[in-house]
């Protein structure tokens, strides 16, 4: 919350208080007994925005929920709050930042000014620079050291400045250039890199270095390995033709031997995992595009503009994070499994887990207080049909009840014979399963021996969103992208945390550092004595 904002404790609003009431009610209530007495649950708990339908009639939800969680949101302060992230407010508090990854898709001429700042002006001067660099590696006329065109782009990164990238290159491979390969690299791991170096070439290769402060440890390592790799082979002077960074940090940029001309910035007010659709994206302008990338920034402004202006029980970010409060705070599920029937969003799942978990995953509220309810979900996932013979087993009979986002895409862009009518059909045999289960006596009824009945009845009861697009395309994972966005900052501005730090992830580097430094000087000791006995284990197995 700003500095301006009280935090608002939701356990304590009547809201909360009749929502646990509701859940209480519908101990025993099923969803397939709430699809079945309720025909039109179907017209209000649904809705469509930015070419995304989303269908919560398998939700365990009812009318009177609906309403009593858009009061929760009414009496938690949501809408002020969306309102002052959308206008630049300081809704980050422990960093005392804005939060303004909203601007990055706003179109140009749209005026934002911030702490004395157009910000929007600022977005699109990067966002032509990258335009101008992307279409010159897509054309040839930007070439290596020895004058051949780039086949390959190695982007190097982590969280945010690796999983978005990824993502998006994986999810619209069919709208790609076809005479460049991309990959990415993120692990420390050796094999990593090293995996990624031995598929190019150098003299054909562009490697993207993306790292805000340009001092990320995995970065820099990983950035240093691809520097050597292209030295060893065509000279120093091969550096500025090879390498680009995507950085604030032109000092440290210059000193890799970067030219600054090809460093390309962003700002203190995107988070990491909110800016694929920054300068983060250069992979993904080069891999579709410039008019391919503008497409996606169109797909996420529009999202961005109906999560403003669409009423709640019609907005699908606010209905999507409305049912995630509900499911984990009064249903007790602890944990959404993302699945999309599409091999092109093969990485989604990965990214919302840290645009989700990294996000809402706290346990105090905004102004220090400890949260005396629970928090962000545990979010994963895999693409259907392949989860379908691994984990699917668990979710239909497993004791753990968890909650499922299916994603439906109607067109593929490779048809090839019913199969895309068979994946579309599991989807939703999938969801009608999980939802309404199988009783034993429906399994009867199928002639199965009565010794077995009882191992296959379905209990059902799982919860299910469905989510359905046209197709694939860059408008429409731009809308996706942002629909999740929003859906966690409904989440985290019910919940009163701030959604936009991420404090856990930094004392595990700051230890990892120490440990380092006593591999690297050969002394033992000086933690603690399950560290120091791991660290002499790995001294004698190395």
């Amino acid at each position: 919350m700003s500095a301006d904002q009280d935090v608002i404790d939701p356990s304590t609003t009547a809201a909360w208080q009749e929502l646990g009431a509701l859940a209480y009610s519908l101990h025993d209530t099923t969803i397939r007994s709430l699809i079945d007495t309720d025909p039109s649950r179907e017209e209000y708990l649904s809705a469509s925005g930015a070419r995304v339908h989303l269908d919560l009639s398998r939700q365990r939800v009812t009318a009177d929920v609906l309403a009593a969680l858009v009061r929760l949101a009414d009496q938690t302060g949501v809408w002020e709050r969306r309102d002052l992230m959308m206008s630049g407010g300081h809704i980050n508090p422990t960093e005392d930042r804005a939060v303004l990854h909203t601007a990055l898709r706003r179109p140009s001429g749209d005026e934002l000014v911030v702490d004395g700042v157009d910000v929007v002006a600022d977005v699109h001067v990067v966002l032509d620079r990258m335009g101008r660099f992307a279409e010159a590696v897509r054309s040839g006329s930007w070439t290596g050291a020895t004058g051949q065109r780039i086949r390959s782009v190695i982007n190097i990164g982590i969280g945010g400045s690796d999983l978005g990238p990824a993502m998006a290159e994986i999810a619209l491979r069919a709208f790609a250039a076809e005479d460049v390969d991309f990959h990415f690299v993120s692990n420390v791991d050796p094999t990593d890199i090293s995996t990624a170096l031995t598929a190019c070439e150098p003299a054909t290769t562009l490697v993207i270095v993306a790292s805000k402060t340009f001092t990320t440890l995995e970065t820099m390592t990983n950035a240093a390995a691809a520097r050597g790799w292209l030295v060893n082979s065509l000279g120093e002077a091969a550096v500025p033709r090879h390498f680009v960074a995507v950085s604030t940090n032109a000092e440290k940029v210059a000193e890799f031997g970067i030219d600054t001309d090809n460093m390309f910035g962003f700002w203190d007010w995107v988070g990491g995992r909110y800016s694929m659709d920054s300068s983060v994206g250069l992979s993904t302008m080069i891999a579709i595009g410039r008019d391919g990338f503008a497409d996606m920034l169109r797909g996420f402004h529009a999202m961005d503009e109906h999560f403003q202006t669409a009423p709640a029980h019609a907005n699908l970010p606010v209905l999507m994070g409305l049912t995630a409060v509900w499911n984990r705070d009064f249903l007790t599920i602890p944990t959404t499994a993302v699945l999309p029937y599409s091999q092109y969003l093969s990485r989604f799942p990965a990214y919302l887990q840290q645009l989700t978990m990294e996000s809402n995953g706290k346990s105090v509220r905004a102004d220090g207080a400890p949260v005396g309810y629970e928090t962000g979900a545990i979010y994963w996932g895999e693409p259907g049909t392949n989860g379908q013979h691994s984990f699917y087993q668990l979710l239909h009979q497993g004791t753990s009840t968890v909650a499922s986002d299916i994603i439906v895409v109607a067109r593929s862009e490779n048809p090839w014979g019913d199969q895309q009518d068979m994946l579309v059909a599991n989807a939703l045999a999938q969801a009608s399963v999980l939802a309404r289960g199988r009783t034993a006596e429906e399994v009867a009824a199928d002639g199965t021996p009565p010794a077995l009945v009882p191992h296959k009845v379905m209990p059902g009861n799982r919860p299910v969103s469905v989510l359905m697009v046209d197709r694939l395309d860059p408008f429409v994972l731009g809308a996706l992208v942002a629909l999740y966005e929003h859906s966690v900052f409904v989440q985290g501005a019910i919940w009163g945390i701030d959604s936009f730090d991420q404090w856990g992830v930094e004392l595990g580097k700051k230890v990892a550092m120490g440990i380092l430094d006593a591999m690297e000087e050969h002394r033992d000791g000086g933690f603690d004595p399950a560290t120091d006995a791991s660290l002499r284990l790995y001294r004698r197995l190395r």
